[in-house]
């Protein structure tokens, strides 16, 4: 189990990760060697990856969706490896309750999308297949950046 420091160093992260190690040591109230090791410790083990989150329609691509998708257990893994090599999937995610995979798609128009899923279905025998398309982002990446983080768990 993490200690109440840690989620402090993970909070402030999740917040900013790009903010200076002497800012955050600040915020946690730890020394900067302390925080550098601790860090270094987590990317072997919890943080998994930096990223950046992006605003896509600024970028162009005009058109997200959530697509369920449901598959024959004997095509599963060749649509699962379709799907992670594919571009336009952001997210991928394999799901139960019926459904095989939860994938993301990024396009530039709804008529990339519908392209993409008709070449899905031309190309894997789908069982079920929903479309749920995103219209605004209300909250993304938000859990356990709060200061009360470490009294979530």
């Amino acid at each position: 189990m993490l200690k109440p420091t840690d989620f402090r160093i993970i909070s402030a992260l999740r917040q900013n990760a790009r903010e200076s190690l002497t800012n955050i040591s600040k915020k946690v109230k730890i020394p900067i060697s302390t925080l550098y090791e601790r860090l270094k410790s987590h990317e072997r083990s919890i943080i998994t990856k930096h990223t950046t989150l992006l605003d896509f329609a600024k970028l162009g691509y005009m058109c997200r969706a959530n697509i369920m998708l449901r598959t024959a257990r004997e095509h599963r893994d060749k649509l699962g490896s379709y799907l992670k090599a594919h571009p336009a999937i952001n997210n991928l995610y394999k799901v139960n309750n019926g459904y095989d995979y939860l994938a993301e798609g990024v396009f530039t128009h709804i008529k990339d999308m519908e392209d993409f899923l008709e070449e899905l279905e031309e190309s894997f025998p789908l069982e079920e297949k929903k479309t749920f398309y995103l219209v605004e982002d209300l909250k993304r990446e938000d859990f356990l950046s709060q200061d009360e983080a470490s009294k979530i768990i």
